[in-house]
């Protein structure tokens, strides 16, 4: 028993250190994120998906990402459309004293489905990204990359608030995100993003959402997390490239 209580007594200060240090940890912190997005179809089921981001720490006091994403959209018809391509992210340091931003990554692939029910429509999408994602240490690339695939799906929701449709609708939004790799150990969860604000149209190709986003993201330590309070102005274009195809001589018609 003696022996028992002196190894407790060796052992208490530990346990207690260690459930200090896996004690869950949440940062709370204010963003502002701005984007553009946009569709060009330049045939009636093809078109250019592309669009720029900047998210920044409280309201533009300093920069979190910057991030571009390119890729060519298949779309059946208006409610489809499958999207493939490429993006890169530059990463600002979170450490103090550091500078050098670090660099990410990533092919694509997404599905897109929107419905309607009664006047509400509802926004589907699942994206599959492979993500390579650049080591820093001592403010310096390491050179070597850590490497996960990371499922993401969202549903949003417009729902109409007034008969005017030159006036804002409701916006509700949800998207979950989870990813796998050999260093996910800790947060196969990697963040959700909760959004609710209001959509305008500003002509029929151009149109902006704007709200509160939070954003609660999982580090890969798995007891600390980011609480993010994100103000977010989204902007919204879908255009059309028109060919004029010269209709051909008479006298040529049948020829070739």
């Amino acid at each position: 028993m003696k022996n028992l209580s002196k190894v407790l007594a060796v052992l208490f200060p530990f346990l207690i250190f260690a459930q200090a240090a896996t004690k869950k940890e949440v940062n709370q912190q204010v963003q502002t994120w701005v984007s553009l997005n946009t569709v060009t179809k330049f045939s009636d089921h093809w078109g250019i998906a592309a669009d720029a981001h900047i998210r920044e720490n409280g309201f533009f006091e300093s920069n979190n990402f910057y991030l571009l994403r390119g890729g060519v959209a298949y779309i059946p018809n208006p409610s489809v459309s499958i999207t493939g391509g490429y993006a890169h992210m530059w990463l600002a340091p979170t450490r103090d004293g550091w500078s050098t931003y670090s660099n990410e990554n990533r092919i694509y692939e997404q599905a897109q489905l929107i419905t309607k029910i009664g006047k509400i429509s509802i926004l589907q999408r699942l994206r599959n990204e492979q993500r390579w994602q650049e080591k820093m240490a001592n403010d310096e690339p390491t050179g070597e990359l850590r490497f996960t695939n990371r499922v993401r799906y969202l549903a949003s929701f417009n729902i109409p608030i007034f008969n005017n449709k030159k006036m804002p609708s409701l916006v509700l939004a949800d998207e979950l995100l989870i990813h796998f790799g050999k260093e996910v150990v800790y947060n196969t969860f990697d963040q959700n993003r909760l959004f609710i604000g209001i959509k305008q149209n500003i002509n029929p190709k151009l149109s902006f959402d704007f709200g509160y986003m939070n954003v609660y993201q999982q580090k890969y330590s798995g007891y600390q997390y980011d609480m993010n309070h994100t103000i977010r102005l989204f902007f919204y274009l879908n255009s059309v490239i028109k060919h004029s195809i010269p209709k051909p001589p008479d006298h040529h018609s049948g020829d070739e």
